[in-house]
Formats: structure tokens, sequence, C-alpha cells
């Protein structure tokens, strides 16, 4: 069988296929004069990385007795929904999984046709030692750090985050232009009143603790507009700032997307499956939108996670923008890598709003 790029999404079973420097027509996807893959003429290489990843889950005939029924799936399911692997429709994957790893199918049928699990989610010294949360869940962990203990929190595995941060590491070179916007009136702001908030006066952000200023910039103008929620008939002063020298930063937007086929650090297909979940959280509290009612209290997960960040050396913070679909938004530690190069003001003619239905208590 004939199967193509297009039918991944990762990037590493992307460079396996293309490597071959083999072009033809899918026969999974439809693609026409792409670079292909032949099951009947395997490559080592793509077969065991898959064999690892299925290795991670045991069929139900092998699961112990008490394993719980709500942790079980049939595989097309888990890896469509929990591996971001394939670019296909859910139910071509086991079929294409089933001729890629044709042994595996012929020695265990029981892993793709029936419910499936991971044993070692049931293990207690695992999951205390693997889990980002240890035996925790997310809202364990926001109890502990407002109400418990704020600075030394027990209920995080810094040492498996520092792992992951390796894999979400991107740099942005000398020269980069990003954006920030601020609320003015129509002559605008000059140019240095454009960057972070003085030390005396910053307030609690998602990312940094009131006293600690932090620089928070836009990959597009258009999103720090939308970013201050400037209103109609608003004017907003517009700055653009240039890197002064390379940074390293880490991208919290994909965290729970990282390819389990990466080989940056020693995390396995277990602890990239144990751990997606917590990366997804991690990615979505950084990114929600800051609320007039909100407490600075409701900053302190992010602050601690933003500040473990800062003090592994990285420069900032990349996180998906909320309020502009497609946007990207980044937290700066030191305004001094950017230097504000260019101001100019637009007015808002008018702004759009959408909503949702809040559940009725």
């Amino acid at each position: 069988m004939i199967c193509c790029l297009n039918c991944f999404k990762d990037i590493h079973i992307k460079d396996i296929i293309e490597t071959l420097d083999k072009k033809g027509n899918c026969d999974v996807c439809g693609k026409m004069e792409t670079y292909i893959y032949d099951t009947d003429e395997p490559s080592v290489d793509l077969i065991q990385l898959f064999d690892g990843l299925l290795d991670t889950y045991k069929p139900l005939s092998n699961l112990p007795s008490n394993f719980p029924k709500e942790k079980l799936d049939i595989l097309r399911n888990e890896l469509f929904e929990n591996w971001n692997i394939f670019n296909l429709e859910k139910e071509k994957i086991i079929f294409l999984l089933k001729n890629i790893c044709k042994q595996k199918y012929d020695e265990s049928p029981n892993i793709f046709d029936e419910l499936v699990g991971i044993d070692e989610f049931q293990d207690e010294n695992y999951v205390l030692e693997n889990s980002l949360l240890k035996s925790y869940t997310w809202e364990d962990f926001v109890k502990g750090i407002r109400n418990e203990n704020r600075f030394h929190t027990n209920y995080f595995n810094l040492d498996i985050f520092n792992s992951f941060l390796k894999y979400a590491q991107k740099s942005y070179e000398k020269g980069t232009t990003f954006y920030r916007a601020r609320i003015s009136d129509a002559g605008g702001l000059e140019k240095n009143k454009m960057g972070a908030p003085p030390l005396d006066i910053a307030s609690d952000g998602r990312v940094n603790a009131s006293g600690i200023s932090c620089l928070y910039l836009s990959k597009l103008s258009e999103t720090t507009i939308h970013e201050i929620r400037a209103g109609a008939h608003d004017f907003v002063t517009i700055g653009s700032f240039r890197l002064k020298e390379d940074i390293s930063i880490v991208n919290l937007m994909n965290l729970h997307q990282i390819s389990p086929f990466s080989t940056i650090d020693d995390i396995d297909f277990l602890q990239h499956a144990i751990n997606r979940r917590h990366l997804e959280k991690i990615g979505n509290e950084i990114a929600k939108p800051l609320r007039r009612q909100d407490s600075p209290l409701d900053y302190l997960p992010t602050q601690y996670i933003s500040d473990f960040i800062k003090s592994k050396g990285y420069q900032g913070i990349e996180y998906k923008s909320t309020m502009h679909v497609g946007g990207k938004n980044l937290a700066i530690f030191n305004e001094d890598l950017l230097e504000c190069i260019d101001v100019y003001v637009e007015k808002i003619n008018g702004v759009n709003y959408s909503h949702l239905p809040e559940p009725f208590e």
C-alpha cells in the first residue's frame, strides 16, 4: 500500500518519507505526485518508531482485571485524539498502521482490535516519578499554590517539566520585529513610553508577579489591538520593537503536541502519554485572557511556571492569543533585549463582538 507525506503531521515521520526520495500517488489520502512510502518496501526506521509507540499500550486481555474501564479505548481513538501524528480521518488510521506494522499486527492483532490501556498509569510509583503533576490534578496544584505553599510547591515535578522545555525551545534572530499597543489619545505616545511598566507600578500578569516587570508583545500589530481590548473610537499607539540580539524562548503554544519520536532528551513514549493533557492545560492557562474580576491569586500557577522557565535561562515565553485567532504573543523577561524603533497611532472605528451562552445554574 502507498501512503505519503500528507498522511502525517509528525515532522520526524515526514522527514523519513522525504528522505526515501520516492514520488507517486497516495492510496490513502489521494494526494498526487508527492513523496510516498510503500509499505511493501518497508523502512526499518519507520517501523521501529511505530512499534515503539504501540508497545506503550496493552490490550484489555493483557491488563489487570481491576484496570479502570474509563481509561480504556480503542487504539484508533487513542492515536487520533491523543497523538498529533496523523493527518487522516480516524477511520483510516488503523488501516494504515496495520500495513506499516505488518509483523506487529501478525504477532499481536489484539492491540489493533481490542480496547487498550496504559498499565503504567495505574502504577503509583511510576506516576509520582514521571507525571508533571505527580498524582495530583491541575485543580489540586492551583489550590496548593494559592492556599498552602506558594514558592516551593510539592505538586509539580520540575525535573520532568524541564525535559519537556528542551523540546519546546525556539529561537528568534537579532532584528526580528514585534509589536506592542497601548490606548492613548490622538497625539499618541512617545517611544520611551511604550516599554514594560516600571518596577514600582508593575502589576500582576499571567507571566509576571507584582513588582516584576515583563514586556508583553505580539507577532502582529493587529493582535496587540485585540489583546488590549481597544474599544470603538479609541486611539491606539502601536510600537514596533526590534530584537538587539538572538534570543531563546519557550513556545507553549503546541507544547502538548511535541512529537513522541523526538530524541532531544530521554523522554519516552510513556512519559509523553502521561503528560500530554498536563502540557495542554499549561498552554491554555498561560493564554487565558485576563478578566476585570480576576484576583492576583488567579495568576499564581502560571507565574510559578513562568518563573521556573526564566530560572532556566530562557529569555521569554510564546503563547497563543485567545483574543485574535491565529495570533501569537510573547512575554519577554528583560525588555533591554529590544528597542522601540517606531510608533504610530490608529483610531479604532468599530468592534465586533461574539459570545457564547453561559450555562444556567
